[in-house]
């Protein structure tokens, strides 16, 4: 079974910046894609950004421009790097793997809180 470990996550000032990480349990080039997603209580999870295994990028609208999304496959990691962070930024956010043409796995995620 694939697991996705999260870290990184905190709480920061309206403004500050974070950088969450994702340790999958196996090569993270056997996914087509992987991304992030996050989710606030009584709202659908959203996808934050996402990565495909050439480095083909997508960014949801509320993000573009402030998070970037990387992988490093010497050390088998995933990143999401969030500069100009904003409270409405505030979510729990998840890690995904998509072999194939849905995202099948997850990880426990981790809460980025941003306070104004």
């Amino acid at each position: 079974q694939v697991q996705l470990v999260e870290s990184g996550g905190g709480l920061v000032q309206a403004g500050g910046s974070l950088r969450l990480s994702c340790a999958p349990s196996t090569d993270i080039f056997s996914f087509n894609f992987m991304g992030w997603y996050r989710q606030v209580p009584g709202k659908e999870r959203e996808l934050v950004a996402q990565i495909s295994k050439r480095g083909i990028t997508y960014y949801a609208e509320s993000v573009e421009g402030r998070f970037a999304i990387t992988m490093n496959r010497a050390k088998n990691m995933l990143y999401l790097q969030m500069d100009s962070l904003k409270p409405d930024d505030t979510a729990r956010y998840s890690c995904a793997a998509r072999p194939t043409t849905s995202y099948d796995y997850w990880g426990q995620g981790t809460q980025v809180t941003v306070s104004s």
